[in-house]
């Protein structure tokens, strides 16, 4: 059996939808493993004494370099491409990788150069998803796209993307297995943008109702340097925090965006001390860099240079974030 290990992000299933349509008819029984964005230890979940190869996209490697070199020990060989931290890079026969963690690229650009550009249009949407304007904009007007089409892969990837986000599977429009399967129909993504009643639409509608309780959401702090926005502890609020960074980060791209969402409490008589933040954290746009060098500080915390969180960060610890925020893009 084939494994397909992804993020549940646009740019992990955009990146296995282009490696998918790539193949046709050829491949092999395949098994879906994935979960929300934030849960990137997801190699683990492999069966080796199943699995004939791996595919891994967009989970960082320095998390998953235990079951990556158990795989490799059980004689699996493993095709991974990512951009986020690496750690050390396992050198073996059996493992194949493209792995670039420059601030201005997604895996999905890595596979749509992997590809020669097969099926730029996703990759594409992927890189608007990702938040990589600029890298999204370079790549659509080499392939002479208008701004109206660009407009509309800006909407798909940023729709996509905000699907992914969320603390339980309960809290997404779709599994991200399933959508990647739906998406498996529309080698073109302009035919599913135009198609009524379509997954586009749906998440669009979504998005637009969510989005709309973030903006009146509190602002807990505010300088030159960063802004602190504080949503509520619910599931429009998990689905909301990455692409609420996004834009935020895109309105003012001088300055650092941390968004924060309490977390539930681990059970019903957890008291005060166990209560925790999910943070998500936009380097500046214009200094593209730090972020997940920063979350990293923190237990629960990683990324990459552009865009990182910490899945669990204590409220004592807030202000300390918040200040070494400050402190590094101050410098």
């Amino acid at each position: 059996m084939h494994y397909n290990v992804f993020n549940g992000d646009a740019d992990g299933i955009i990146a296995l939808l282009q490696l998918h349509l790539a193949q046709g008819h050829e491949q092999a029984p395949y098994q879906l493993i994935t979960g929300v964005k934030r849960d990137i230890n997801l190699l683990q979940q492999v069966d080796s004494s199943k699995a004939t190869s791996v595919t891994v996209l967009d989970i960082s490697l320095e998390k998953n370099s235990q079951a990556l070199q158990h795989l490799l020990s059980a004689q699996v060989p493993v095709f991974y491409v990512d951009h986020h931290r690496t750690g050390d890079i396992p050198q073996s026969p059996l493992f194949t990788s493209i792995l670039d963690t420059d601030a201005n690229t997604c895996t999905s650009l890595l596979i749509n150069d992997y590809l020669n550009g097969k099926y730029v249009y996703w990759a594409i949407a992927a890189a608007y998803g990702d938040n990589m304007h600029a890298s999204a904009r370079a790549l659509a007007k080499k392939v002479a796209l208008s701004e109206l089409q660009q407009g509309q892969l800006n909407e798909l990837g940023t729709y996509i993307n905000y699907n992914g986000y969320g603390q339980a599977l309960s809290d997404l429009h779709f599994h991200p297995a399933e959508l990647f399967k739906l998406l498996t129909h529309y080698p073109d993504p302009f035919e599913l943008i135009a198609q009524q009643d379509s997954i586009f639409s749906q998440l669009k509608t979504a998005y637009l109702a969510d989005m709309e309780k973030a903006e009146a959401a509190k602002v807990l702090s505010d300088n030159d340097l960063v802004q602190t926005i504080v949503l509520e502890d619910a599931p429009w609020a998990r689905r909301v925090s990455g692409v609420f960074g996004n834009a935020l980060a895109n309105q003012a791209p001088d300055k650092a965006h941390i968004v924060i969402t309490l977390n539930p409490p681990k059970t019903p008589q957890s008291e005060e001390r166990e209560q925790s933040y999910t943070v998500s954290l936009r380097a500046p746009l214009n200094n593209k860099q730090g972020a997940g060098e920063l979350c990293a500080q923190f237990p629960t915390g990683g990324g990459r240079a552009a865009a990182a969180g910490v899945n669990a960060l204590p409220k004592s610890r807030l202000d300390e974030f918040i200040n070494q925020v400050s402190s590094y893009y101050q410098q």
